[in-house]
Formats: C-alpha cells, structure tokens, sequence
C-alpha cells in the first residue's frame, strides 16, 4: 500500500480506480521546406481550435455554468492575441515547423506569465499552456487519449481548464492533483460537483498507476493506492458515515433555524451566477446572503449591457420566490481581472484600484449595473451591498448615485420596489468607523475573508504563509464583535459572508455577538442549521 497527502479542497471519501492524465511535451522540430504551406496549416489549426472551443463553451455552459464555461471563452481570446499569433509565425518564416512554434512560443510566453507576481495573471499561464497544447494536438493529429470507461478517480500533474471541463463528469469520483492549488479551476469544480479532492499532492504521476485501486480522504487530507484489507475497511467505515451524517442532515430541511433558546438567526447561500440557483434550492437556504457580480463581466471580451444584466438578476430573484437576494456590486480588481476594463499593472493590487473604488470613478460602468438591479427590484426581495469601502463619505455618495438612478427609471416609467442598502466590512477602516457607517446604511455583512487579510497584513493566496494566517486571531473576533454592536446600536442587521460564516466551531460565538444572518456555501445549509438548532445560546 503506498499512502500520501495533499491539501482536500471537499470533504468526503471516494473510491474507484485510478485514471492517470498525463501529457508528453516532447517536440521535435523539423524544418518546414514550404513556409507557406506551413502557415497555411497552422491557421487551419486556429480554426479547428476555435470549433473545438466553441463546443467546449456550449458544453461548460449547460453541464456546470456560466463562470465556468468564461474560462473556456477567455482561451479562444489568445488565438487573436498578437504577441502570441505573430511571435508562431516569425517562428516559421524562420523555417521551423507550426507543431514546434506553437510549443516553443507557447511555452515561453507560459514561463513569463507564472513569474509575474501578479496572482490573476499567474492564472494566465495555465491558459497559454492549454491552448497551445490544443493547438499542437492538432497539427501533429495526436488523439486526445484519456478515456473513462466506468467511474474512477483522475490523478494528473496538473489539470487546464479546458482538460477539466472536458471530462465526463458523471465519472468523476474524485480528482487527485500534484499542482493545483485551493482556488484553481480543478478545486472550484470539485466543490461544485460535490467530491472529495486533493491539490499539492506528493503522488508521483506514473501510467502505471492506471487501474490501481485508489481511496481518496478529502476529510484528512490523504490518499492511499492498493490500500490493505485494513485501511479499505476504515475508510468504508469513514465513507458510510459520512453518507448516513448526510442523510441525516435531511431532518434539518425546512426547519426554522433557531437556537433552544429561542435565538434566530437567517442562514443564507454564496453563488457565483444564476447556475447556482440549484444548489442553493436543493441546499434550503433561506435567501441570498452574497449573489457576486463578477461572472457577469468575466469570460467576455467587452462590458455587459443592461438588459444582459437584469435578465440575469431577474432570473436569480424570480427563483427565490420572495426570499431575499444580496447582491454585491462589481468587485473587479485584485486576483480578479478583467482584459477589457484596461487596469493598469500595480505593485499591491489586493490595495489597489478595485472594487467600489471603479464603481465610484467610472459611473458609467456603475449606473449600467444600478439600473439593472432596480429594475429586478421589481420581481422580488433585493437588497444590494457595495464592497471595499472605507469611508462615510464614500457611502454618501453612492447613496446620492442610487438616489438618482431610482430617479430615472421612475421618469422612464420602468417599475422598481424598495432596496435594502448595506456595504461590505472587509477593511480595518470600515471595522473601526462601523458607529459611523451604521448610521448610513440598512445593513453589515462582513467579508471575513479581506477583513482578516488586512487585519494580519497576509496575503491570503500566498501558500508560503499559510502558517501565520490565523482566522480565529483575536484582533478578527474582536472586530466581528464591535461591528455587529455598532450595527444593532444603530437597529440595522448584520451578517457574515465570508469562509468564517460556515465554520462551526465560531457559531457560537457569533451567536453570541449577536450576527443575524450567516451566508454561506448552499451546501454547507443544513449542516450549520443542525449547529444552530442544537446551540444553547
């Protein structure tokens, strides 16, 4: 039996047979004896590459959702970057063939991209590697060759979008990762499909790994290939019980969630798009604690427009019933870019030109979206929350600009119902002035996640620190508790959205603080609901 470790992304057990994805990126170049021909070939790749692409973008969209099939889009955008197509075809005037161009430019432009320190454009050279990949498949008329006949598990050094997306889905059991990293694409999609997986892992990528018996542990972090008669029983035993522990949590389905000491509080969902309405139904939430406005704007090559905009908070509040949606306005910047908006580089992004801070410098940009929320206003329960603020006068001000859109759409006859208006406390800044800020608005929902990168100064995505970051610090528990004071001294509601929501072992506490609502991923509901309903505060 061979045992090793990685970092689970979904809690869990699978197990199945190993499926190994590996790729040879061995090229030979042979010299092209008629560049023309040569070109030629190469763009007939491009246009196969954009037909498979395109088919990939249908199938992402209909299989998992809109974000996720962005990612897709945002490939068939480097077969019209210029860097790239020209820096191929300088290659072959020079006498190489296309299949060993693409590789080379491919690989180099790759290389420069994960040396930036820029997170979001680190991600990007994932993107390079998969599409040139793609592209030299194609010309080398290389098979695609990873095939799964029945259900198993993937181990792969590494996985691109793309490869990820391509995978029959209902054969995964689980995913098993050299590389990778919590927020990768392989890691969001196991937590929406809802199967234990592991990243950074210490396996060693072997074809003859293939058809082994595998067990995956997404609750310990381990996995164990050819597993004894012993360790097989333990994790059936670990398996079953996390069945029966979900089975269980059914009892907890429609049940108001209140304490035994009568204390309520709302549990609400996290999506990323209106695909995630399913989940959040099938999870029970009671409303939508953070409805995030970035899938909108990713994955496409220009801005959204209005009706693009409302016709996708129309179809998340119609689905809600009268349940309450929050949704947060444009949170571009940071990790999180977009090619379009035309961002400058910066030395600190997280600290950067992000957030409200677009919103309240390009109001064309913000009055598009305004318009759209209180247009879907009209459908439903909406409140909207603004992120990164850090000041009484930046509330102001957006409130003015509310204020005005309201103004407009009623001039142009277009119906819109009340809307709650609360922002984001995810600075220090907000967290210290929330006596101020409480005066201004409806309502505080915490983003824990920012306010504890700031707080600690740590960047949360830089795995060197993963150490040093603590959630639990102090100085975070005693914001929290100030923030939801300064709220109800004020009688408006406060909330928490961020990772700290869905930790069980701080329900208590925060019910202690007095939190009103916690939003949360929709499949971690019932179980927090259990946490509530068995509380004695």
């Amino acid at each position: 039996m061979i045992k090793g470790n990685g970092r689970p992304v979904y809690e869990g057990v699978a197990i199945g047979r190993i499926y190994v994805l590996s790729k040879d990126h061995t090229i030979v170049n042979t010299k092209c004896a008629d560049i023309e021909k040569e070109l030629v070939r190469f763009n007939e790749a491009k246009d196969e590459a954009r037909r498979e692409l395109d088919a990939l973008y249908e199938k992402t969209l209909r299989e998992i959702g809109e974000e996720q099939a962005g990612i897709i889009e945002v490939q068939s955008m480097f077969l019209d970057d210029l860097d790239f197509i020209e820096g191929i075809e300088d290659m072959i005037k020079g006498g190489s063939d296309a299949a060993f161009s693409v590789h080379e430019i491919g690989d180099a432009q790759a290389s420069a991209f994960a040396a930036l320190d820029d997170e979001y454009m680190k991600a990007r050279a994932t993107d390079i590697r998969d599409i040139s990949d793609r592209l030299v498949r194609i010309l080398t008329g290389a098979d695609q060759g990873f095939r799964m006949d029945q259900p198993g598990i993937v181990v792969a050094e590494d996985l691109t979008p793309s490869e990820t997306v391509a995978l029959d889905k209902d054969k995964i059991l689980a995913f098993v990762i050299r590389q990778g990293s919590s927020n990768s694409h392989t890691a969001i999609l196991a937590r929406v499909m809802n199967i234990p997986s592991l990243v950074l892992t210490d396996i060693d990528i072997d074809q003859a790994l293939n058809g082994r018996t595998m067990i995956v542990d997404g609750f310990a972090g381990n996995y164990y290939i050819d597993p004894d008669d012993e360790t097989m029983a333990k994790m059936l035993e670990k398996k079953k019980g996390a069945g029966e522990y979900k089975a269980e949590l059914e009892k907890y389905r429609g049940l108001e969630s209140v304490t035994r000491k009568g204390r309520h509080i709302s549990l609400f969902a996290n999506i990323g798009s209106p695909d995630d309405i399913k989940y959040v139904l099938d999870g029970d939430a009671e409303g939508i604690g953070l409805l995030r406005s970035e899938f909108l704007y990713l994955g496409r090559d220009d801005f959204p427009t209005e009706d693009e905009l409302f016709n996708a908070y129309k179809s998340v509040v119609e689905a809600m019933k009268g349940k309450k949606v929050v949704i947060r306005t444009l949170d571009i910047g940071a990790d999180k870019k977009v090619e379009y908006f035309h961002l400058a580089p910066e030395e600190n992004p997280a600290l950067g030109y992000r957030g409200i801070r677009i919103c309240l410098t390009q109001h064309d940009i913000f009055r598009t979206q305004l318009r759209a929320i209180y247009r879907a206003s009209a459908y439903g329960k909406v409140a909207i929350m603004f992120p990164m603020i850090i000041s009484v006068k930046e509330v102001r001000e957006i409130k003015t600009f509310c204020a005005s859109v309201v103004d407009e759409l009623e001039k142009e006859g277009i119906k819109t119902s009340p809307v709650e208006l609360g922002i984001m406390i995810e600075t220090p800044a907000a967290a210290i002035i929330s006596d101020l800020l409480a005066k201004e608005v409806d309502f505080f929902s915490v983003g824990t996640n920012d306010l504890t990168q700031y707080t600690l100064a740590i960047d949360r995505q830089n795995e060197k620190l993963d150490s040093f970051y603590d959630a639990h610090h102090e100085a975070i528990l005693r914001s929290l508790a100030l923030i939801a004071s300064n709220a109800h001294k004020e009688g408006i509601w406060a909330g928490i959205c961020g990772e700290l929501g869905g930790d069980l072992s701080l329900t208590d506490e925060f019910l202690r603080m007095g939190y009103d609502e916690l939003s949360v991923a929709p499949s971690r509901i019932l179980e927090l609901r259990k946490k509530v309903i068995e509380s004695e505060v």
